[in-house]
């Protein structure tokens, strides 16, 4: 799959969340909005997913107004709707009902033409786990700079 390009990543989601599984949706957007994200002017930081009447929508999702678009343009804030399987949205219903996890969109990226979003299952970080996290990660450096220096 050479064809993807990513417009946008949140790394934040990473750092505060474990995350188990990814998924890929396809994205319900108005003409504006494409061309907004084509520009790579969206921001996914605060962004999450929720089921909601056996539907996936895409909450917290920033995508700023297209500069021609003037009156055709579309609320930047707006719930959209994912695209997914009725089998993967019963299941998704499941895990974050019943287990604890919560739906975070890692990536958004154009595949094939279509825009679409990475959806990942994760679950919370405490602020414990984010100490190891930062700790394994300034291990891993600090034995990295030094296998070089050896060199």
């Amino acid at each position: 799959m050479s064809d993807i390009k990513v417009i946008s990543e949140n790394r934040k989601a990473r750092h505060d969340y474990f995350i188990e599984e990814t998924l890929e949706a396809g994205i319900v957007l108005q003409g504006t909005e494409v061309k907004s994200i084509r520009l790579g002017r969206v921001n996914l930081k605060d962004s999450y997913a929720r089921v909601e009447n056996g539907e996936v929508f895409l909450f917290g999702m920033h995508i700023s107004p297209y500069e021609q678009g003037n009156r055709f343009n579309h609320d930047p804030l707006r719930p959209r709707k994912l695209l997914l399987h009725k089998r993967q949205i019963r299941r998704l219903l499941g895990k974050t009902r019943e287990e604890g996890y919560t739906l975070v969109p890692t990536r958004l990226y154009f595949s094939q033409g279509r825009c679409k979003v990475e959806l990942a299952l994760a679950r919370g970080k405490k602020l414990y786990d984010k100490r190891d996290s930062y700790a394994k990660r300034d291990a891993e450096r600090r034995a990295r700079q030094a296998l070089g220096k050896d060199r």
